[in-house]
């Protein structure tokens, strides 16, 4: 498999390695992505790769909770000028309303639902596109009934959808849980974990880490008699990245966010747990077409 220097470029990117290593790296796994991120990470080189791609297309994500309902929405547009458009964020806000109102199963039934003035979703996007002359996208959606905590970040480069369980839900309404729950959805936000808990990592995700770990010990000269005590030892620091609720808090590193949970319910007196949680990121995944301006202007005076 052949690779260009956008890929270097782009597995630079996802590992923070200089560019000849990834190079390197392209040139010996044939120019898998997936597998030089591996040949990395084995040779000490890089720590785990950024969960997505780079960051690049433009929009807004809006998080809200809606009574007993929360909401967090991507709609991805061209530009950031447009992202700022008053109109736009309104209709941003319409569509997660419309995902609160009738918890549609996808993008296309999301699309399909009636607004007030009798359009659909679908019908009014379309519309916005013809208004403001730029593609828009609907991407994604995630909606949680329950005791929920919407947090916005970056005026919408980042949105945050925490769900909660709370024995006694009168105390959901207390100002200590709302300080509570909103500490919880900024630490998801600036931390970036993948999952709740450890039981919640896939058994193929662990074991794929633990193998990595193993030939990372190796190529770096330990002995294999301690090999698998290493890897039992650097799993535990992985769960501490990956898990929010081991992830050290964010305003008192000496607790874990698992010990504010805990201190939080001694104080309200009744139990707490946090349940699961949507974290989008604006354009995360989609790469955003980059112009080669002087081979642009190369092509246009014939000198390519």
């Amino acid at each position: 498999m052949a690779f260009t220097a956008q890929d270097v470029k782009t597995l630079r990117e996802m590992t923070s390695c200089g560019m000849m290593d990834c190079k390197k790296a392209l040139v010996e796994t044939d120019g898998d992505m997936d597998k030089a991120v591996e040949f990395l990470r084995e040779n000490g080189l890089a720590k785990a790769a950024k969960k997505a791609g780079r960051v690049a297309a433009e929009g807004l994500v809006e998080a809200v909770v809606f009574g007993n309902s929360g909401v967090v929405v991507e709609v991805n547009s061209e530009t950031d000028f447009v992202a700022k458009n008053e109109d736009f964020r309104n209709f941003v806000h319409s569509v997660a309303k419309a995902v609160a109102d009738n918890n549609p199963a996808d993008v296309e039934a999301l699309k399909e639902i009636k607004t007030e003035s009798g359009q659909t979703i679908g019908e009014a996007l379309t519309e916005k596109i013809a208004t403001i002359g730029e593609n828009m996208n609907i991407r994604r959606f995630a909606r949680y009934d329950g005791v929920n905590e919407a947090y916005i970040h970056g005026g919408g480069r980042i949105g945050v959808l925490v769900n909660f369980k709370v024995a006694d839900e009168s105390k959901a309404q207390s100002d200590e849980f709302k300080t509570f729950a909103k500490d919880v959805a900024m630490q998801i936000a600036a931390a970036a974990p993948q999952y709740a808990r450890r039981e919640d990592v896939p058994t193929e995700t662990l074991e794929k880490e633990k193998e990595i770990l193993k030939v990372q010990a190796l190529n770096e000269g330990k002995p294999e008699a301690i090999v698998d005590k290493m890897v039992t030892g650097r799993i535990q620091k992985f769960y501490k990245e990956v898990c929010l609720v081991e992830q050290p808090f964010i305003k008192d590193p000496d607790i874990s966010v698992s010990k504010y949970v805990d201190n939080t319910a001694k104080a309200l007196g009744t139990d707490i747990e946090i349940v699961k949680f949507t974290r989008f990121e604006r354009g995360e995944g989609i790469e955003k077409k980059e112009d080669d301006f002087a081979a642009e202007v190369a092509k246009m005076t014939g000198m390519a």
